[in-house]
């Protein structure tokens, strides 16, 4: 979806190769984030209005509470591991 080859994608998950300027514009665009976002810029705050929040919310109240709980859990796992290590994804 990006125009890069596997190889590349590779390089660029292990940190041994820069993403460029289009790269970044074009991943921001795949994944219907910001640029400041992928860069670890944007704010935490959520925007209201977007259409993502409405779908996950649609989605979430599908689960059973036992599944719901245990996506909690490991939000929760994730959130903690990323604060951990620095990453603030």
């Amino acid at each position: 979806m990006i125009g890069l080859h596997r190889p590349s994608i590779t390089e660029i998950e292990a940190g041994n190769r820069r993403v460029s300027a289009d790269e970044l514009v074009r991943l921001a665009e795949i994944y219907d984030v910001s640029v400041a976002w992928l860069l670890g810029e944007a704010p935490e705050t959520l925007d209201a209005q977007d259409p993502r929040l409405e779908l996950a919310a649609r989605e979430l109240s599908k689960l059973k509470p036992d599944d719901l709980e245990r996506l909690l859990r490991l939000l929760a796992a994730m959130r903690n591991d990323s604060t951990a290590s620095g990453d603030d994804r």
